[in-house]
């Protein structure tokens, strides 16, 4: 190794570091504490370190990325290859593989020893079952040199003389089929049908089972639920990680990187519909059966998502005035736009709402319905962009709010996206200051008895999103920060885990005896960043109860797979969301996804949400003179201005100490 430094950021994770010159990438990715796999001592011999190289500039990790920004590939990996398959779409075995300049490197999911759990399974739901797509089996009657009549329009007759459609149309590339199918099962076949009016399918002989997959899209996670379209019921279900992370952790960031490569949208494209076709073959194969019948697809995602997997470039959605293609809903066959289903199966996309609301707000409003309610109900989607909706059965408000991927693990020291020994859970003893928590994976807090026994496999590897929350808000509430999120470097003489770095204090959450794996510690800057987050969602739901005219909110929802899991006691003390009644907070769980699946199963309520897009009333932060000022009172725990009265009703308001920050020497309440 050479003493000359490089640069390198590991991605999903976003860890980075710098290293010397020829320094193994699996080497500094164990120093960061990255996850990667490897079983054969780095050896070249298991293949499961294997990571790929961004290409490109990447401004906001100021590094411009190449593939030549590594070693050529060496004799170890060649032999890896012929012995067990060639590396694929770039791939290198990280443990052979040496740094000679900047890079930033993707860390497959494959590749990752805890992978994410991904939080988005079908919630239970009564849908009324009303299919678009319907299989009907006919009896095509026999040729007859007396009737000249073609196969196809005898199909057509009996379809209109059985089953009373008329006028339907087919496919040029199905007629090939027709005749085969006619003959290998004795003129009987079985035609699929889609919104009445078109054949898309048909198979020889009797077939009563057509199945249809809801898909979320989501900027971290993609999920797909295959569905009975006779009985709604969801027979299997599948999700990975966006492959597109590795051109940007954030929505903007992806468009940034398409604004410096051209190519960018196209490839995101690609690798966006592979992932979708992998969940397709893998759900198909649960149940047993081939991909063909799949028959139709329902689909929500993000205005960048959503154009992105179209194939349609997303920079207009970049600036102002962030302006959508199309907004309105999308009905395409799924080949048009490179889905591997049944080659005559349908997608459709739920319409948009706005530049940065998108149909995966569309499925959460389906599922939810807020125009069906009395009370004044707040819905939140909380991502990487966070989408909210106000209103009730006389109106509806909708924004969208830049919260970034804090909440997600991202920006956070020691954050991580929820796998298996990441901190889920914390409380603070506000007497001693002692922490207790819970990892994904075991069931025990960390003081109960056998804890260590029940992570000995895995051990504690970082805080994913619902434990940053909660160790931020029980670190207000035991007055380790003040309301203005400093933390108090005077309780060091109190407890050894508020430590010094410089100039700020930090807290030790969790001190390691493992080899490989570090301290747990909240430092100044993760609370900054939880602070950034929050304000820009609530600074977003102050502004629609402006333009509503109410001072609060009567009924909270907070959707998608970090609201169903963080602790709505904790979300208020942060000031997350707005000031309600407890019992009036609760989760969605997958509202997006539910959206989907309600209108893959029912096509009436294709219209519904077609016809309410169409009268939501959209709120652009960006433009709103008051969103800096709201974002400012929101930096405060839990609000500068707002009093939280059914909060601290149930809780007890932390006592206001004034303490001096050591960094900028300004007195602060707490």
């Amino acid at each position: 190794m050479s003493d000359q430094q490089v640069k390198v950021v590991f991605t999903p994770s976003g860890r980075r570091g710098s290293f010397p010159v020829n320094t193994p990438l699996l080497h500094a990715a164990r120093v960061l504490g990255v996850d990667i796999d490897s079983v054969c001592g780095g050896r070249g011999l298991c293949g499961r370190c294997q990571v790929v190289c961004a290409d490109g500039a990447f401004p906001k990790h100021q590094i411009e990325s190449d593939s030549s920004h590594l070693s050529p590939v060496c004799a170890t990996e060649i032999k890896y290859a012929e012995r067990k398959a060639p590396l694929a779409n770039g791939r290198r075995l990280s443990c052979h593989t040496l740094l000679l300049d900047d890079v930033v490197i993707d860390v497959p999911a494959e590749s990752q020893v805890h992978r994410q759990i991904v939080r988005k399974d079908a919630e239970y739901r009564d849908i009324h079952l009303d299919a678009a797509t319907r299989l009907y089996y006919v009896q095509v009657e026999e040729p007859d040199m007396h009737v000249p009549k073609g196969d196809l329009q005898r199909l057509l007759d009996v379809l209109e003389q059985d089953w009373q459609l008329s006028g339907l149309t087919i496919d040029v590339a199905l007629l090939k089929t027709l005749q085969p199918a006619l003959r290998e099962a004795k003129r009987g076949i079985t035609v699929a049908v889609y919104k009445g009016s078109s054949i898309v399918a048909l198979w020889p002989g009797f077939r009563d089972k057509a199945y249809g997959v809801a898909v979320d899209v989501g900027s971290t996670t993609v999920a797909a639920h295959l569905c009975d379209l006779s009985s709604g019921e969801v027979l299997a279900s599948a999700s990975l990680m966006n492959p597109q992370i590795r051109f940007g952790e954030d929505l903007m960031s992806r468009v940034s990187y398409v604004m410096m490569h051209p190519e960018g949208a196209e490839e995101m494209t690609t690798v966006i519909r592979e992932a979708l076709n992998s969940l397709f073959a893998q759900v198909a194969k649960d149940i047993n059966v081939g991909i063909e019948a799949i028959l139709e697809i329902a689909l929500v995602a993000n205005p960048i998502m959503h154009h992105i997997l179209l194939g349609i470039d997303p920079i207009e959605l970049g600036g102002a005035p962030f302006a959508l293609t199309t907004d309105a809903a999308v009905d395409v066959p799924a080949a048009q736009i490179g889905l591997a289903i049944n080659p005559g199966g349908r997608v459709y996309v739920l319409p948009c709402i706005a530049g940065h609301v998108g149909a995966d707000t569309a499925g959460m409003i389906l599922s939810e319905e807020p125009q069906e309610q009395d009370q004044m109900t707040l819905l939140v989607d909380v991502g990487t962009n966070a989408e909210i909706v106000l209103g009730n059965r006389q109106r509806l408000l909708a924004c969208s709010s830049p919260t970034g991927p804090a909440f997600e693990g991202a920006q956070i020291s020691c954050g991580q996206r929820a796998a298996t020994g990441a901190i889920e859970r914390v409380r603070i003893n506000p007497e001693t200051l002692e922490p207790r928590f819970k990892l994904i994976g075991s069931a025990l807090w960390s003081d109960e008895q056998g804890f260590a026994d029940s992570i000995s496999d895995f051990g504690v590897t970082g805080i994913c999103g619902s434990g940053i929350i909660e160790v931020v808000a029980e670190m207000y509430l035991s007055s380790i920060i003040t309301v203005d999120g400093v933390v108090d470097g005077e309780l060091i003489s109190r407890t050894p885990r508020i430590q010094q770095n410089d100039r700020t204090w930090s807290y030790c959450l969790y001190r390691s005896e493992r080899d490989g794996q570090s301290d747990i510690v909240i430092t100044q800057n993760d609370i900054r960043q939880i602070q950034l987050a929050k304000a820009a969602l609530y600074a977003g739901v102050k502004l629609l109860m402006d333009h509503m005219g109410v001072d609060s909110v009567e009924r909270i929802r907070l959707a998608g797979a970090f609201g169903s899991h963080i602790n709505v006691q904790h979300a208020m003390v942060l000031g997350l969301i707005p000031d309600c009644a407890l019992e009036q907070v609760s989760s969605a769980g997958n509202a997006a996804g539910t959206g989907a699946r309600i209108a893959l199963l029912n096509q009436q309520s294709r219209q519904v949400i077609e016809s309410l897009v169409k009268n939501i009333e959209r709120i652009e932060t960006a433009m709103e003179p008051k969103f800096q000022d709201y974002f400012v009172d929101a930096m405060a725990f839990p609000n500068k201005t707002d009093p939280f009265p059914h909060l601290f009703s149930t809780i007890s308001r932390p006592p206001e100490k004034t303490i001096v920050d050591s960094g900028s020497r300004k007195r602060r309440r707490r």
